[in-house]
């Protein structure tokens, strides 16, 4: 590689490291398979630097690389991860604690999605791409990227870690409701009481 095209791919890399660890841990679901995910990916990315820095949008190319790193890794030997249960609950929680519990259930919960439908799930709603721009990246059709994106969503509706917090909003909508239920129910009385006296 020459110098200038090998200091485009070190800029390359500055600029775009963080991005494409956070995506990765995404997929992953564990830190150091992400950096050694995105390591990969970059190192496949060195040696076709040339093709990938001309093509229309290099990140989006490094990124389809990494996702495809990622299938191979399920390919080529099925990883089992087991997820370990929440740490037991603290006596006075945050709320800094209970949005890094939400987030460790939500990338629990992604874990256990299929390997596609993950990626799908990272790309469209974490990483914000397009439909488009997703199934370029995995070399499938639209279509395909709304399907899996339903059903992934399906399953993430329906996981168990999630529920909670869904239950949870569900029992205060219906405590408030319950108190002015009763505060509708006491004001109707008192007002009845105040017209017989």
């Amino acid at each position: 590689m020459q110098a200038e095209q090998e200091a485009q791919y070190e800029e390359f890399v500055r600029a775009r490291w963080s991005r494409l660890v956070r995506t990765a841990y995404l997929l992953t679901g564990d830190a150091h398979h992400a950096e050694d995910l995105t390591q990969t990916a970059l190192a496949k990315a060195y040696r076709s630097w040339r093709r990938v820095s001309r093509s229309d949008n290099p990140e989006a190319y490094v990124r389809r690389m990494l996702v495809t790193c990622n299938s191979d890794r399920f390919r080529k030997r099925r990883v089992t991860e087991a997820l370990t249960a929440a740490p037991p609950e603290t006596t006075r929680r945050d709320d800094a604690v209970s949005r890094v519990d939400e987030r460790g259930a939500l990338v629990g919960a992604l874990a256990e999605l299929p390997p596609r439908q993950r990626a799908v799930v990272v790309l469209r709603y974490w990483e914000d791409l397009s439909e488009a721009e997703v199934a370029e990246a995995l070399g499938c059709s639209p279509g395909t990227v709304k399907s899996q994106a339903s059903k992934a969503l399906a399953k993430l509706r329906r996981h168990p870690g999630l529920l909670p917090a869904a239950r949870a909003e569900e029992g205060e909508r219906a405590e408030r409701a319950e108190r002015v239920d009763k505060a509708a129910a006491h004001s109707g009385a008192t007002s009845g009481q105040g017209g017989e006296r």
